[in-house]
């Protein structure tokens, strides 16, 4: 058996059916063999909060529960596009909820895990921006609103992000290889594991004059990406979506 499974960046949305329909089957068939499944962030396009009722919100609650259920263990970090995920969510589904970042062992070895975004310090305009959204007395004012409203922000939200992104250079939307060895050498890792760029691969680099690798999981776009770890370490896999 597969020590665990990784993913990220599936951005469930009624628009993408088919990113849900192989979200769903994953779940069913390869998830299971693995010890552990994490999902590190941006599983959800956008996350208005746990009373969601919009497909496929009921859809992935309902297939994560039966997941658990069935046995299996299920950690999730929130993302820069889920991060109102919360308690009631767990609850729902039987799955663990992960800060960011977070640190694991796997096979004897120490794992670092996050979604990804607070290593891309070259676009301080985002890094103010997650800041702001981040903070709980805000956080706890946007849920206070009714799901229309919510709906909409998030909407108006999404092409301000895309109007950013399209502004910006390509290195300053990766992660930050300073940022990147800061945040390994401060968790005492020589394993970085992360989504949110979209670029999956495999990155050996020298950390402290020691090897370490930085893993960086693909987006669910034309097909799922699977990081899967076993004893002789992480594998990068595509996931046809059929």
């Amino acid at each position: 058996m597969t020590a665990a499974l990784f993913i990220s960046d599936l951005h469930l949305d009624p628009a993408r059916p088919a990113a849900t329909r192989a979200f769903l089957r994953f779940l069913e068939t390869g998830a299971r063999e693995a010890g552990h499944l994490y999902i590190l962030g941006d599983l959800f396009e956008f996350w208005i909060g746990d009373d969601e009722d919009k497909p496929p919100a009921g859809d992935v609650r309902d297939a994560l529960a039966a997941y658990t259920g069935a046995g299996h263990r299920c950690s999730i970090m929130r993302g820069n596009r889920d991060f109102l995920l919360g308690r009631h969510f767990a609850a729902m589904t039987g799955a663990e909820l992960l800060p960011d970042p977070a640190t694991i062992t796997l096979e004897g070895e120490r794992i670092l895990l996050s979604h990804g975004d607070l290593l891309c310090t070259d676009d301080q305009a985002y890094q103010r921006y997650r800041r702001r959204v981040h903070d709980p007395r805000l956080q706890r004012l946007f849920l206070a609103l009714p799901r229309g409203w919510r709906r909409r922000v998030g909407a108006i939200g999404r092409r301000r992000s895309r109007r950013h992104a399209q502004g910006l250079p390509a290195e300053a939307m990766d992660v930050n290889q300073a940022a990147v060895c800061a945040a390994m050498r401060q968790a005492g890792v020589l394993q970085l594991v992360h989504g949110h760029t979209h670029k999956p691969a495999i990155h050996s680099f020298e950390l402290d004059g020691r090897p370490a690798t930085r893993s960086v999981l693909g987006a669910w776009d034309d097909c799922g990406s699977v990081l899967g770890w076993s004893a002789g370490g992480p594998t990068l896999a595509s996931l046809p979506f059929g």
